[in-house]
């Protein structure tokens, strides 16, 4: 498999990205990959999504030691995706008890994705709005401008609030899969452009292979993008891509 990203801050942001992303092999077998976008309107939007990228990769490594520990320990994607996101908010709790945040200072969405490799199972798991597409099917992820955040979820029964989760995606087959955040949707010709001819910004992004022998693809499409259709995203933007060898 290759694995592709980029991210970038929106035309229409000055100061910081609130976009964060993540990825790692989660033990032997499996690949995790997230994007996270913060809320702007809530305070200092920018270190949330970071946060949970940095809890990610805790929990990633710790992960790590346990297959090594016991290399028998294996669990199927489903529990595993649970378990991941069982710790991340035990995680984000602690840290936000520790050093008395907020709740505003905690909030943004995730999409967040893990692969076995060997059996190319996948799950996939939305908590606010994104986007993502697996194998060319489409799945826009549209709370209506009011998603909903991790961080109203930290003193919610585990268990309930998992089950509630209804923005899954299953898959056992690996073609060509992406994740990103709503940035994906925001593209405006906002620079100079040489070429008037339409392009679809979501499909050049997730569809089409040009540059697929180079690991930056993704921001020489944006670099396309900007350059010869004056098209740049105005909100920040963060994406994953994978496309089977």
């Amino acid at each position: 498999m290759n694995i592709y990203s980029t991210i970038r801050i929106g035309d229409y942001h000055q100061n910081n990205c609130e976009d964060h992303l993540y990825i790692n092999e989660y033990g032997k077998n499996m690949i995790l990959c997230a994007v996270m976008d913060g809320c702007t309107t809530a305070l200092e939007s920018h270190f949330a999504s970071t946060l949970v990228g940095k809890i990610l990769k805790k929990i990633c490594i710790e992960k790590g030691y346990k297959d090594f520990i016991d290399p028998d320990n294996l669990e199927d994607i489903d529990e595993s995706l649970k378990s991941i996101l069982k710790n991340l908010l035990i995680e984000l709790k602690s840290i936000k008890n520790a050093l008395m945040l907020d709740t505003k200072e905690l909030l943004t969405t995730m999409l967040i994705m893990l692969i076995n490799k060997k059996s190319e199972e996948g799950l996939i798991l939305a908590i606010g709005d994104g986007f993502a597409i697996v194998n060319g099917n489409k799945h826009e992820f549209d709370q209506d401008n009011k998603p909903d955040y991790l961080g109203f979820h930290l003193s919610e029964d585990f268990e309930k609030l998992y089950d509630s989760l209804e923005q899954k995606i299953k898959f056992n087959k690996i073609i060509d899969i992406s994740i990103a955040t709503d940035g994906i949707f925001t593209f405006e010709k906002v620079k100079p452009a040489k070429s008037n001819e339409d392009i679809d910004t979501i499909d050049f992004l997730t569809i089409e292979n040009t540059n697929q022998d180079q690991d930056e693809m993704l921001t020489l499409k944006l670099k396309k993008l900007e350059h010869k259709y004056g098209l740049v995203p105005t909100d920040d933007f963060s994406i994953i891509r994978i496309i089977k060898k």
